[in-house]
């Protein structure tokens, strides 16, 4: 501060009956106050002025970029650093006549002035984190990682620079202990190493985004990712309950991503239905002649009815008399021939993915005929509305074709059972009587 503005206040001290000298603690202190007042007002010149003019540009341009700035505050948090350059500029140099407390003084507002830069640092960092999620970035590449991995960084390089700064040494200093220390950073940063590379792998193969519907049972996991953190991975499950799984554990063990089932456009349905195996049976001719009268059963029907006859034609006289020389339509083999047309023409079944019906191995339950197919609509409501529905149909027309699913013996069963009529006591007399003589 020059001598001349300290003579000028000195005399000013005097004009009011406060007798010092130029060096005294009375100019000191209003030389300190006049300083904080100058960063006082600059502070809200800049708040007020400077940082309505700038917001009202920024939602000019575009509104997504206006409302990360805004909800971080970064604009704010750039002001701070106004009034604290302008106290780290005069307030060393006011007590300047102090070498030590001057000394103290610089290197406390220096150090501010780093943290408040580092702060600034953080806000654009998160707002360019928001920004980049808004816009849809962050689904292929976990930006909120990176982010949280300079963040780590700048934290770090941030301790030791106010650590030199304080005890007036270089950062070399610091930085070159850091060979002894790379086995304690490694156990201490165990986690958050393995979440980048993690995050890194995640990345590259594409391996899951955000709102992907991702499921691991070893954690408990099964619902839509919500974020994809440096060290953490955020599931929120379809109880809504959330699990928290560590973002390695994605890359060293197994799960399963949706994802593509979502965008294939179909949903996969396999389930079978178990046949009770004392109902399969050959067709009669007027069973046939009755299944005949189904619409998407009739060309099958006259096609295989054709091939019967003329392979059984085709015979000898002498094997026409055996029945297991002959062909013989079967109620299992129609009713899986219906079922198969009944997907092909089902408006909710996908018609360009697999879809069959098969007879799987034969059980203690019973023969369990499987139906594979696609639902053209990966809404889970609606998938499960159609698998219900398909189910339903199954399980009633196969009466028509003579068939009856298999069910364990149940305790309501027994009521079906009949009842032998009690035996009347004379008849068990008699026969009583009747034992003992032939004995």
């Amino acid at each position: 501060m020059g001598s001349g503005l300290r003579a000028y206040v000195t005399e000013y001290l005097k004009s009011l009956g406060v007798t010092t000298d130029p060096y005294g603690i009375e100019p000191t202190i209003v030389l300190v106050l006049a300083a904080i007042g100058v960063a006082t007002i600059s502070y809200l010149i800049v708040h007020r002025i400077i940082l309505r003019a700038l917001h009202l540009l920024l939602s000019k341009t575009q509104q997504n970029f206006s409302e990360s700035f805004s909800k971080f505050r970064v604009l704010e948090k750039i002001a701070m650093l106004v009034p604290a350059l302008i106290l780290e500029l005069f307030i060393p140099i006011i007590v300047s006549h102090h070498p030590t407390l001057s000394l103290v003084i610089d290197r406390s507002l220096t150090t501010l002035i780093l943290i408040l830069f580092i702060w600034v640092l953080f806000a654009i960092l998160d707002s360019l984190n928001d920004l980049a999620s808004k816009r849809g970035f962050t689904r292929k590449m976990p930006i909120k990682s990176f982010v949280q991995l300079i963040k780590l960084f700048t934290f770090l390089i941030g301790i030791f620079l106010s650590v030199s700064i304080l005890i007036d040494q270089s950062p070399v200093i610091f930085l070159s202990g850091l060979g002894v220390a790379t086995g304690l950073v490694m156990l201490v940063f165990r986690d958050t190493i393995l979440g980048f590379v993690a995050g890194i792998q995640l990345s590259a193969n594409n391996m899951v985004s955000l709102n992907d519907w991702i499921e691991m049972d070893q954690f408990g996991a099964n619902g839509t990712v919500e974020e994809v953190a440096l060290t953490t991975v955020k599931v929120r499950n379809f109880d809504n309950t959330v699990t928290m799984l560590p973002a390695y554990a994605l890359v060293q063990n197994a799960f399963r991503n949706w994802q593509s089932m979502t965008e294939s456009g179909g949903r996969r349905i396999i389930r079978s239905v178990n046949i009770d195996v004392n109902s399969i049976r050959f067709l009669t001719e007027d069973e046939i002649e009755e299944l005949k009268k189904i619409r998407i059963l009739r060309e099958y029907l006259f096609d295989k009815t054709r091939e019967v006859t003329a392979f059984n034609e085709g015979l000898e006289e002498g094997d026409k008399e055996s029945v297991g020389n002959q062909r013989h339509i079967t109620n299992i083999g129609t009713f899986r021939a219906y079922l198969t047309t009944y997907l092909r023409t089902h408006p909710d079944i996908h018609p360009y993915m697999l879809f069959m019906v098969r007879q799987l191995a034969p059980t203690s339950e019973g023969l369990p005929l499987q139906v594979y197919a696609f639902v053209n609509n990966t809404n889970w409501v609606f998938y499960e509305g159609v698998q219900a529905d398909l189910f339903d149909h199954i399980y009633s027309v196969m009466p028509l074709f003579g068939l009856r699913p298999y069910q364990m013996f149940g305790g309501n069963d027994t009521s079906r059972i009949p009842v032998p009529a009690p035996i009347d006591a004379s008849v068990l007399q008699s026969l009583t009587t009747n034992t003992t003589r032939q004995s």
